[in-house]
This record gives C-alpha cells, structure tokens and sequence, in this order.
C-alpha cells in the first residue's frame, strides 16, 4: 500500500470525488491562486492543498472569494440546498466567527426546519490546533462549539488513512459536515489506499488495546496518546486507546465498553476545559458508566487561557505526552474507597 502524508490525503480524496461527481465543487481564499500570483493555480490555499487543482477543473470548480467567510459559507450553503456539493474551506478555524449564522443558524437546521425534504450536502473544511506558533488567532481547535450544534457532523481525523476515508464519505453524506484537520499532522505519513474507500461516521478507531485503562483522544492528540501508552507499556501498564474519529455522532458504546472493561479514564481534548469535549465524555460514562469506575476520570486538556504565541508557553499550554503520561499514572495509582 502507497505511503501517503495526511496532507495528501486530503488532496487525494477532494480530487477524487470531483472526478467522480461534477456537482462536487471546491470554495474558498486563494484556494486558486488568488489577485496579483504569477500563475493561478499555484497557490493552493495557505498551506498548498489544493495547488493544481485549478488545472484539471476549472474555475467553475474551484472558486476563489474575497476575503470574507461569511461569503463563502453562505454561497456554499445555497448551492447545497440546490443540489451541489460545496467543498468550502476556512483558512483557519479561528475565523468561523463570523460566518456562524450561516453554518449554524441556516445550514444545520434546513433539514429540520423543511420537515426533512431539503438536503445540504456541505462540507466546511478548517485547518485547526496549536503547536506551529501562530498565536492566539490562528491556533484554535473549537470542535466543541460545532458539536454542540444539532444539524451538524463534526469530524476530526487523527491519521492519513483516515483524513481520506473520512472526507469522501463527508462529501457523499447529505448533511453538513465540519471537517477539522489538524495543521499538526499534515506532514504525517501511513498507508493510504489509492483508489477511494469510506470510513464511517459514529465508528470509533481502536488505535491500541490494553487492560488497565481507557484513553479516549481527538485529532493530534491520538498519537501523543499513543507514545505515552508506548512509554507505560513499557513499566507493564497496558492502555486502551480509542480515537471516536467523529464527536457528532460519537461512538459512546466504544467509550463505555472500554471503560466497563478498564475500570479507569483518561480524556486527552486539545481545548480550553470549560465545556471541552473532555468533560462532555467525562460526564456521559459518570451518567452511564459510573458502576464500572474504580477511579475518578481524569481530564488532560489546554489551559485555560488563549493559546500563546512564545514556544514554551505554547508547550506548555498544550496536552504533552508527559501530561497524558503523568495522569494516567495518578489515576492508576488512585487508592479511594471502591
């Protein structure tokens, strides 16, 4: 099997489905080239993504905006609900604030609000997370905020394979779906099919399996998860990690499975731990698992606080292998009464 960089993937899979289906089409800033290059198309958006694809479908495929989200997102969402399968991107996921009405105010309710007789087949795609020293504007993650809003699918791939899998089955589903894609993994390289495949949503991924404790990750920090649990293996503590792939629908009968079997949690959530998905899980096996806990459930989350711009405090702030590390060793060693 081909080795491929999670960036690829996504690349892969967005040239891929506009192939096979003309209505899929791709919107955004300077995903082309954008006012004043040399040569449109070799842009590709900030980060080269989709450099050339304005050479294989054209300008009515791949549309480059004004700088305004609240455009490109509205465009999207009329063109869904017409029949086309808007690909728009948001530079970064920090920006979506002003185009909030538009995602969660129109595009996630059109099905409810028309009796289920009108689709929106839009896919938002938003590069997320800190670690690259962008600052506090451009290092967000806020998949909690999207998975609070019902109408909307919110999906966070931690590896290649998945980045593909998961983007082809959000452009062929019939609602919309936020595509949050960590720049932290970009350059990560696994096995990824050439042809096209589907990983569904609500499926969560059991990265590594163990006896003594649960981990539940999202997005970059699935493989963080995985070097602590590599790190503790190594002193004979065997951990269960599970990446839920998707936070709207997650896969809680994975969490609560594992965690009947464990007996202990560890939520590792790159997010601020107000209302992070860490304590959303947290709360759901406390409701439906609490019989099966033989410690309190830990959380490993941001600070709270904006992500900072220095290099040691940005470190710092962000969920380390040595914190994921540290918390499963305290919840382990938790002695209260059973």
């Amino acid at each position: 099997m081909p080795k491929k960089t999670y960036m690829q993937a996504i690349s892969d899979a967005l040239r891929l489905e506009m192939r096979r289906d003309p209505n899929v089409f791709l919107i955004g800033e300077d995903i082309a080239g954008g006012s004043g290059t040399e040569h449109i198309g070799a842009v590709g958006g900030i980060f080269g993504l989709t450099s050339g694809m304005y050479e294989e479908f054209g300008p009515k495929r791949v549309i480059d905006t004004p700088i305004s989200e609240s455009a490109i997102v509205g465009a999207a969402s009329g063109a869904a609900i017409t029949g086309m399968r808007p690909v728009a991107e948001i530079m970064f996921v920090d920006f979506v604030g002003v185009c909030m009405d538009q995602i969660v105010n129109q595009a996630a309710k059109f099905r409810y609000m028309f009796g289920g007789k009108a689709r929106c087949p839009l896919v938002i795609r938003a590069p997320i997370g800190g670690g690259l020293r962008a600052g506090a504007q451009h290092s967000a993650t806020l998949h909690p905020l999207f998975t609070m809003f019902p109408g909307l699918k919110v999906v966070m791939p931690a590896n290649p394979y998945d980045a593909k899998g998961l983007l082809i089955e959000a452009i062929r589903d019939d609602d919309p779906v936020i595509y949050l894609e960590h720049k932290l993994l970009y350059g990560m390289e696994g096995d990824v099919p050439d042809e096209a495949y589907r990983v569904k949503f609500g499926e969560a991924d059991y990265v590594r399996e163990g006896d003594d404790i649960t981990i539940v990750a999202f997005s970059a920090m699935v493989p963080r998860s995985a070097e602590a649990a590599d790190r503790l293996e190594k002193d004979g503590v065997s951990v269960e990690v599970i990446d839920p792939r998707t936070t709207s629908p997650l896969d809680a009968e994975a969490i609560l499975e594992s965690v009947e079997r464990t007996g202990r949690l560890v939520v590792v959530d790159e997010s601020p731990p107000r209302c992070s998905l860490a304590s959303d899980i947290a709360g759901l096996v406390a409701r439906d698992g609490f019989g099966s806990l033989r410690a309190p459930i830990a959380q490993v989350t941001c600070t709270h606080t904006p992500s900072p711009f220095s290099p040691s405090l940005e470190d710092a702030y962000m969920p380390s292998v040595e914190r994921i590390e540290a918390a499963v060793r305290s919840t382990l060693a938790y002695a209260g009464r059973r």
